[in-house]
């Protein structure tokens, strides 16, 4: 994964310091949102167990920071693309049954994207279409009980991502737009070994976010 995450970087330079690039007109931008984290399911560590159950932690609502360096060639744009999303682990199901204990801990998602988009200019009010694809970093991190002395758990995946995606944007001054948009987030599969009561074999995270930013032409 370390070689396809070099790859990616490799790739974006190449695209932006190309020669094409350097006739685009160059922008950054920068966007902060609500993320609404989607039920990721496990499967059991104790594989004895016949048949084996659903595990699903469910997560609160939380937030994304998405920020970019990207190429503008008027129809089209390509940038790069970091990302964060977070949000607060709710409770943990098992074939439908919530645990009687109270749990606590996170799940944070570090993205490094390549994303395309495709511009629509309605007379001042630009439509856009987006789509990206790239890797992500999946933490689960301090997964607990919530019980006095109880051990918390963390464990990290690192896995290919992509995402889907609409917005507005609307210029608010000179070379400053104002963008507002929805992202549909997914990993691809990926195992983790170390949560105590479960592994996450085949996992995937999902997620969809509302995003409000800025994109300033440089």
């Amino acid at each position: 994964m370390k070689k396809a995450l070099s790859l990616l970087a490799v790739f974006l330079v190449a695209v932006m310091w190309s020669a094409s690039g350097f006739s685009a007109d160059k922008y950054v931008s920068g966007n902060i949102g609500i993320v609404w984290l989607q039920d990721v399911t496990f499967d059991p560590a104790y594989e004895y167990v016949i048949p084996y159950p659903s595990v699903d932690a469910d997560f609160d609502s939380g937030i994304t920071l998405l920020g970019a360096f990207g190429c503008d060639y008027g129809s089209y744009r390509v940038e790069g693309e970091l990302g964060y999303q977070s949000g607060d682990l709710n409770n943990i199901t098992i074939d439908g049954v919530a645990l009687p204990v109270s749990m606590e801990g996170d799940l944070k998602v570090l993205s490094l994207l390549a994303n395309g988009y495709y511009d629509i200019d309605l007379g001042g009010v630009e439509l856009y279409g987006t789509a990206g694809v790239g890797v992500a970093r999946v933490s689960f991190d301090d997964i607990s009980y919530g019980l006095l002395g109880s051990p918390d758990y963390t464990e990290h995946a690192t896995t290919f991502a992509y995402q889907v995606g609409a917005g507005l944007a609307l210029p608010v001054a000179d070379d400053v737009m104002i963008d507002a948009r929805y992202r549909y987030f997914s990993t691809t599969e990926f195992t983790l070994d170390d949560l105590n009561i479960f592994e996450a074999e085949n996992a995937t995270v999902s997620s969809h976010s509302a995003l409000l930013g800025l994109r300033i032409n440089l």
